[in-house]
């Protein structure tokens, strides 16, 4: 069985939200705990992570030094954290295995995702990214290309295109490692936007691609058995917040559309994962999970999470 595990980037902070150093090991030493218990059970797992925290405390650094050096790009630092955390993310699951006396090697990618650089999104950006700043902080930001929007009494905050991740460039790269053998940390951050030119060339771009959706492409691109989105809550819930709530566990692909057109999940959060599974599973015909750390081995085997499964 082939499974793509996606980690969300808060995944890799402590509880409280922090991202120092020894707080993503610590937190990337507890999720690859899960991980290795997969491994063992025989599982070909391909991870995928968020990079959120990650990248936007580069944007501060970014910030900081902007009248010193110029800023590094969007996709630079999408490239940068992919690095960093498939790093901490190996180390950690090579010492999980090991006192599993399993032996695994063990392998992170630097992954590419190809958008359209005629994307709507490039014409309007429209996602947030970073910290507020006042106005004149902003306007050194601004000179050096970028797009801030004043938002209110918090001050001003940067805007970027979120476009459509169209193909995952470097797929074949991952089924080759996992057919090797590898545990593989693959697409980070929803992989690295880029696109390619009339000449047939590539190139980085300044945006940032949803990690759900980006998950969802890589999952079928590397022809998963399973796509389990990992997430701090057990089971999507209806009526989130109200006396009503409920959790989801097994529906069916068109019933769990039926529920994010009710309004049931929030766009910022629950959203995007339900919306990724269920492309997942309308391409692939096969099953997509969402759940947390702690049940990624029985959502498996069908036993946990909220399961989305073909029409």
């Amino acid at each position: 069985m082939r499974i793509l595990l996606a980690l969300g980037g808060n995944a890799m902070t402590s509880p409280d939200g922090k991202a120092r150093p020894e707080d993503q090991i610590a937190a990337a030493t507890e999720a690859m705990d899960a991980v290795a218990d997969l491994v063992a059970a025989g599982v070909d797992v391909v991870i995928t992570h968020g990079n959120g925290p990650q990248v936007g405390n580069l944007l501060v650094k970014n910030e900081l030094a902007a009248t010193v050096v110029p800023p590094v790009p969007l996709d630079w630092c999408g490239a940068q954290t992919q690095g960093t955390l498939g790093d901490i993310l190996m180390n950690a699951l090579d010492g999980a295995l090991a006192a599993r006396g399993l032996t695994r090697p063990t392998a992170a990618l630097v992954t590419r995702t190809r958008v359209d650089a005629d994307d709507p999104a490039f014409a309007k950006p429209s996602k947030p990214v970073g910290r507020y700043l006042p106005a004149d902080e902003a306007r050194t930001m601004i000179d050096h290309g970028e797009t801030w929007e004043e938002r209110g009494e918090r001050g001003w905050r940067r805007m970027v295109a979120s476009p459509e991740p169209l193909e995952v460039i470097d797929a074949p790269a991952a089924v080759a490692l996992v057919e090797a053998g590898f545990v593989v940390i693959a697409n980070g951050g929803g992989g690295i936007p880029t696109v390619r030119d009339p000449d047939g060339s590539l190139r980085g771009v300044e945006a940032v691609i949803d990690k759900d959706l980006g998950a969802a492409l890589l999952a079928r691109a590397i022809d998963v058995d399973l796509l389990v989105i990992a997430t701090d809550v057990a089971h999507a819930v209806l009526g989130f917040g109200t006396p009503e709530a409920a959790d989801i566990g097994e529906v069916t692909l068109d019933q769990m559309r039926t529920y994010a057109a009710d309004g049931h999940f929030a766009g910022g959060s629950m959203g995007p994962k339900v919306d990724a599974v269920c492309r997942f599973v309308e391409a692939s015909g096969r099953r997509g999970v969402i759940t947390d750390l702690h049940s990624i081995l029985a959502a498996a085997d069908g036993r946990a999470g909220t399961i989305v499964t073909p029409n």
